[in-house]
């Protein structure tokens, strides 16, 4: 994943966001939970991109002796 992406990626959904919230009338507390919605999901992006964290299900366990 290069940098140029990532950028570009977290420039159309803060965009999107944007305008999501500018221009759709919607109640303040539904506003909100899209907003922590999409923000936990670029999150989780992010650090699946770079590798912090493993793809679910991919967890090893430590082999026994």
């Amino acid at each position: 994943m290069s940098l140029i992406s990532v950028v570009l990626v977290l420039i159309v959904v803060g965009v999107g966001l944007w305008l999501v919230n500018r221009y759709i009338p919607m109640d303040g507390k539904i506003k909100t939970i899209l907003n922590i919605v999409v923000v936990i999901a670029v999150v989780l992006w992010l650090l699946y991109g770079f590798g912090v964290l493993g793809r679910p299900g991919g967890v090893q366990l430590p082999r026994m002796k």
